[in-house]
């Protein structure tokens, strides 16, 4: 079998969710975190050229994109000390912890232009799941929680989300500046070479 069959069934599933659910953002959290807790269950299916650190900077890897971009899969990737700036993320989003584990320290912004206050902190372990959206809660810092490896989480996005002009915040001021986070790499995983499976079940001595 092959393990990218994983990702595959991962991602029509949630296009048929998003097809069902339409704008029922409630349904597509809670029926994405199951999909996605099948996804990071184990870790035993991403290329390694998606799990790759870097010594300076985290590493958001672009895994699948819907041709509507009404959907899309990454995979990020923390070295050791490495995390993100406050920011948001202006749509819904589905993590699961695939390796390692990150803490995640999430904000509010009660008004533009105060200070902001930490409502929370949250640490994934592999397998576990959380959520994002600006209904429930969109604005967060996320880090590496191990100071020995790597961490590598999976996040689906009700969007393009490396197109996506988002906020970074300055926590003591509220202070919000646009950014584009874009993708690490250039080229994406074959999930949809399906021949093996199909010459599987071609019967011997078929021409």
């Amino acid at each position: 079998m092959n393990k990218l069959d994983k990702l595959r069934t991962f991602v029509t599933a949630m296009t048929r969710l998003i097809e069902q659910a339409g704008s029922d953002e409630a349904q597509i959290l809670r029926d994405g975190q199951a999909a996605m807790k099948q996804l990071v269950a184990e870790d035993d299916w991403l290329p390694e050229a998606f799990t790759l650190p870097d010594p300076e900077y985290y590493q958001q890897y672009l895994l699948y994109c819907d041709p509507l971009e009404r959907l899309s899969v990454v995979s990020f990737v923390w070295g050791t000390g490495q995390a993100t700036p406050v920011h948001n993320h202006t749509v819904w989003g589905v993590i699961g912890m695939l390796r390692g584990s990150e803490t995640c320290v999430n904000y509010n912004l009660p008004n533009a232009g105060s200070p902001m206050t930490e409502t929370g902190v949250e640490t994934l372990s592999p397998g576990e799941v959380t959520v994002v959206s600006p209904t429930v809660g969109d604005i967060h810092k996320v880090g590496n929680a191990l100071e020995d490896r790597p961490s590598i989480s999976i996040h689906a996005y009700g969007a393009n989300i490396g197109a996506v002009s988002r906020h970074v915040f300055v926590t003591e001021s509220g202070e919000r500046k646009p950014f584009v986070s874009g993708y690490a790499n250039t080229e994406l995983p074959n999930i949809w070479d399906r021949s093996a499976e199909v010459r599987a079940t071609l019967s011997n001595g078929t021409s």
